[in-house]
């Protein structure tokens, strides 16, 4: 049993309402591709923050607090339980941290700095980058160059170290620092993760994701680049570019998704806060969300 259905029965055991954390379950048309709870699935329990874009429009973290906060008051006030189901760090860190430090970048400066890089490179902005921060630059990855654009214009807007720059941040309030938050990250073994992940990419192939791509183009999706360049759907896209052969789509999707899951179990054991761990094969209802313990929640 996957966590769709664990979420299901919890919250209707529990009378909560779901709160999406899927960082594509906003998109309308992207269904099959991210495995999005069914009609049916909807109609056991209501849910939140899916199918509330279009696929060419954006979102971001800021506006993904203001959403799940309109939500979760809403919930709240008609007297019901929170349940947030999804696994994106991204936005699961707006329930537990704070999403902004409010700093505005002018946008003259913005394309000051994208300047720059195409004119300059990647190594100029890293380079500019370490002298504005004698003492180093974190946990920044100097390979990744929207990351470095971002850190870059910061410094310059604001005058300061991205380590100070951290500080402050760290100091602001979450969006969701007044509600008690439990959280359990359900972990299922590798090998049984490989074997549904491979599952479902010919289940997703077979019913249609190639065709939902196609018309998913055709309302713009390649102009929203986190949403083109998921997996699955940055595969099909090259298939219909004619880049790749559909062949080797089955192939792509899985490997790509094994590589993904590696990485957030990853990211969830060592980013989260103190939170219960329990193996998806020993889950029970009643044990999904019980105090967390102390220590640092890794298993």
């Amino acid at each position: 049993m996957g966590k769709t259905e664990w979420a299901l029965r919890w919250a209707e055991r529990s009378g909560a309402e779901i709160v999406s954390c899927d960082s594509l379950l906003f998109y309308r048309g992207m269904d099959l591709g991210t495995a999005k709870p069914t009609v049916a699935e909807r109609a056991r329990v209501p849910h939140h923050l899916i199918d509330i874009l279009e696929p060419a429009e954006r979102m971001t973290v800021v506006a993904y607090a203001r959403h799940a906060r309109q939500a979760v008051d809403a919930i709240a006030a008609r007297g019901h339980r929170v349940l947030v189901v999804g696994g994106s760090g991204f936005y699961l860190r707006s329930f537990l941290a704070p999403v902004t430090d409010e700093l505005e970048i002018p946008t003259s400066l913005r394309n000051e700095v994208e300047q720059a890089l195409q004119r300059d490179g990647l190594a100029a902005l890293v380079e500019r980058l370490v002298k504005l921060n004698p003492a180093g630059l974190g946990a920044l990855d100097p390979a990744n160059p929207r990351r470095v654009v971002r850190a870059l214009e910061r410094c310059l807007a604001s005058g300061r170290t991205l380590a100070a720059l951290a500080e402050t941040f760290a100091a602001r309030p979450s969006p969701f620092a007044d509600w008690e938050i439990r959280l359990t990250r359900l972990e299922a073994a590798p090998d049984v993760l490989a074997a549904r992940i491979d599952v479902r990419t010919r289940q997703m192939l077979a019913a249609g994701l190639l065709a939902e791509v196609a018309a998913l183009r055709a309302r713009g999706l390649e102009l929203n680049p986190s949403a083109s360049g998921a997996i699955g759907y940055r595969e099909c896209l090259a298939v219909l570019r004619g880049e790749r052969p559909e062949a080797e789509l089955a192939r792509e999707i899985a490997a790509a998704t094994r590589a993904l899951v590696k990485k957030q179990r990853t990211w969830f054991r060592t980013q989260l806060p103190p939170h219960h761990v329990i193996p998806a094969a020993e889950a029970t209802v009643e044990t999904l969300f019980a105090p967390a313990p102390g220590g640092d929640g890794r298993p």
